[in-house]
C-alpha cells in the first residue's frame, strides 16, 4: 500500500509538472519546492489570464517546431522510465534515461545550437541528470530512482518556467 501511495503521489508531481510546462508563465528559474507551491496556490483559470514574462528564444517555426518534438519525446521518455520503475525493470529504465534522455553527443549538439547561454546551461544540466538518473537506477534502489527521477523532472519545470519557445 505504501508504494501504491508513493506511485499516486509521484504521478501528481507529475501531472503538476506537465501543467507547469503548458502553462506557467515566470522569467525566473525557480527550484522545485517554489514551482509546486506557486502552482499549488494558483488556480488554471488564474494562469491562463496572466501575460507570459518567460524568455522568447526567438526560434525559426522549423527549429520551434523541432524543439517542441524534441520536448515532447523527452516528455514520453520520462513517463517510459516512471512506467519501467513501477514495473521494477530499472535495466531498461536505465537504458532509456541514457539513451534517451542523456547527454549523448546528438544532445550536446542539440543543446549547444542555441544562442542564449542560459537556455544552454539548463539544457546541458538537464541531459547530465538523466545519466545520474540512469546510475542510481541501476541501484535498483526504488526511492533513489524516484529522487533522482524528481530531480530530472526538475530541469523541465525550471525551463518551462523561465523560457518559451
Amino acid at each position: 500500500m505504501k508504494a501504491s501511495k508513493k506511485m499516486i503521489t509521484l504521478i501528481t508531481i507529475l501531472f503538476f509538472s506537465v501543467i507547469i510546462f503548458i502553462s506557467c508563465n515566470k522569467n525566473e528559474v525557480k527550484t522545485k519546492a517554489e514551482v509546486t507551491n506557486e502552482t499549488s496556490n494558483k488556480t488554471m483559470q488564474e494562469m491562463h489570464h496572466t501575460t507570459d514574462k518567460r524568455i522568447s528564444l526567438g526560434l525559426s517555426p522549423e527549429k520551434k517546431q523541432h524543439q517542441l518534438m524534441n520536448m515532447r519525446s523527452h516528455l514520453a521518455s520520462i513517463q517510459s522510465v516512471l512506467n519501467l520503475i513501477s514495473e521494477n525493470n530499472f535495466k531498461e529504465a536505465s537504458e532509456v534515461a541514457h539513451a534517451k534522455l542523456g547527454l549523448t553527443d546528438e544532445m550536446k549538439k542539440m543543446c549547444t545550437s542555441f544562442n542564449n547561454q542560459d537556455f544552454v546551461k539548463l539544457g546541458l544540466d538537464f541531459h547530465k541528470s538523466a545519466d545520474k538518473l540512469s546510475e542510481v537506477l541501476k541501484t535498483k534502489d526504488k526511492n533513489a530512482s524516484l529522487q533522482a527521477l524528481s530531480t530530472t523532472i526538475s530541469y523541465c519545470v525550471n525551463c518551462h518556467a523561465t523560457f518559451r519557445q
